[in-house]
């Protein structure tokens, strides 16, 4: 895994994440990581998909080696990015479930359910997203299985 990328995030949203990225981008920026936002800017009415394979083809293309997509459930905008070869998003409402996605899943999106967690609960998940890494193992052949 290349260092520079892991320290560059996608990240995108629609209206109901806007207020929850706002605040992921500071904690990421204060942190050390450069954040390229793909939107949306505002809390205007906004459609998860456009952002959803926005940051998914910056995963694709190599420009970052993870991403962070927001709405308010996480999972229509999970199931948009599923729908690239490669991207493998999870949608974290629990540390445990950040560090399992990508222990165990080599996750490469963190959606977040910005209507049903904390700010705080969403730094953590953040947090254990990044800062874990694929185990691979015995999970290797399983993800490996995963795209069609």
């Amino acid at each position: 895994m290349d260092v520079n990328k892991m320290k560059k995030i996608a990240i995108g949203n629609d209206h109901a994440g806007f207020e929850l990225k706002t605040v992921l981008v500071k904690h990421l920026v204060d942190s050390g990581y450069e954040v390229k936002d793909f939107g949306s800017y505002n809390l205007e009415k906004a459609d998860y998909p456009d952002y959803a394979h926005k940051v998914s083809k910056a995963i694709e293309e190599g420009q970052v080696e993870i991403g962070i997509l927001i709405c308010g459930s996480a999972n229509g905008i999970a199931m948009s990015a599923n729908k690239h070869q490669g991207i493998r998003a999870a949608i974290c409402w629990s540390e445990e479930i950040a560090q399992l996605a990508r222990l165990h899943n080599n996750a490469n999106i963190i959606a977040v359910p910005a209507r049903f967690i904390t700010t705080e609960e969403a730094i953590k998940c953040l947090d254990m997203f990044i800062n874990t890494s694929f185990e691979g193992g015995r999970h290797e052949s399983r993800v490996k299985k995963i795209s069609c």
